[in-house]
């Protein structure tokens, strides 16, 4: 069954008044008194119930079903106007999807969305780790926002500098080289080097790095994430490259992280989005409040 809005409106305003020339006076938008009382008296045909019980000159009161309509209907009429003007200035509320690396999780999101709940309260953020590169999840909409280093930026979509992740060399805290500030790839040569899983291309930019400044080691020993290479470093099975957005490298008990500072050890970290989907206001209250890369 189909309701017109107006049916709706003139019971909610005669419930809410109590009367048909009050609820005249009060309606938003000019309308009689006999116009209210037709649209109460239609509202109550269609339904095949009888909405008010009269109880003085111009005193109604609802009936038990009426009471029931008005508990469903009042509602959204009274929060209609808010909503309206909320969506007007692009201020309603919502879910913004964001999906990142693990170690940017925890290093890098935790301020940048204590100052987007502040400023925007009415904006859920529901967060995904990333435990690969993946823009498939961007491109399909499962995600709003993705937060990761990309090498190439694809044409279709958009990306702003949020961060930048620098590259440490790490090894465990008792190892006898981990009291030196800086160490050069080719004194580990033959020790177990801890690398990402073949389908990351972190791995491929860590064996360039190892062959680059010093030689493939002789021995390596595969993780999916950094949290997991750093616990096989802190627990001894060897040593490995990994980026960090602290710009002191991570702080994991029981490793000890050393700058590798040598040409292309630092990527920028990017938000990304879909370049040519409709503008979303909640992507771009959390690109304004970003942190500067």
């Amino acid at each position: 069954m189909t309701i017109p809005l107006q049916r709706l409106e003139g019971f909610y305003w005669v419930a809410r008044h109590q009367g048909y020339a009050r609820a005249a006076r009060a309606f938003p938008y000019p309308i009689s008194q006999p116009g209210v009382h037709q649209q109460v008296k239609r509202l109550e045909q269609e339904l095949g119930l009888t909405l008010f019980t009269r109880v003085g000159k111009d005193k109604v009161v609802l009936t038990p079903a009426g009471h029931s309509l008005y508990a469903f209907v009042a509602p959204f009429l009274e929060q209609w106007p808010q909503a309206v003007a909320s969506l007007r200035a692009g201020t309603y509320g919502g879910t913004l999807k964001i999906a990142a690396a693990g170690m940017l999780l925890r290093a890098l999101l935790p301020k940048w969305l204590r100052r987007l709940h502040e400023k925007h309260p009415e904006i859920t953020v529901a967060l995904s780790e990333l435990r690969h590169a993946n823009l498939e999840v961007l491109r399909s909409g499962e995600a709003d926002l993705l937060v990761e280093h990309w090498p190439d930026v694809p044409p279709d979509v958009a990306v702003q500098r949020v961060g930048e992740m620098r590259t440490f060399l790490v090894l465990p805290s008792h190892h006898p080289l981990a009291e030196r500030k800086r160490l050069a790839l080719r004194e580990l040569a033959d020790e177990t080097f801890i690398s990402y899983s073949p389908e990351s291309r972190l791995q491929a930019l860590q064996l360039r790095a190892l062959e680059v400044h010093g030689r493939l080691p002789k021995r390596t020993h595969a993780a999916d994430t950094s949290d997991t290479i750093l616990g096989f470093v802190a627990a001894g099975v060897g040593f490995s490259l990994v980026p960090s957005i602290d710009m002191t490298g991570p702080k994991v008990p029981g490793v000890v992280a050393l700058p590798f500072d040598v040409q292309g050890s630092t990527f920028p970290v990017y938000a990304a989005w879909r370049k040519h989907a409709p503008a979303s206001p909640f992507v771009q209250a959390a690109l304004k409040l970003a942190p500067h890369g």
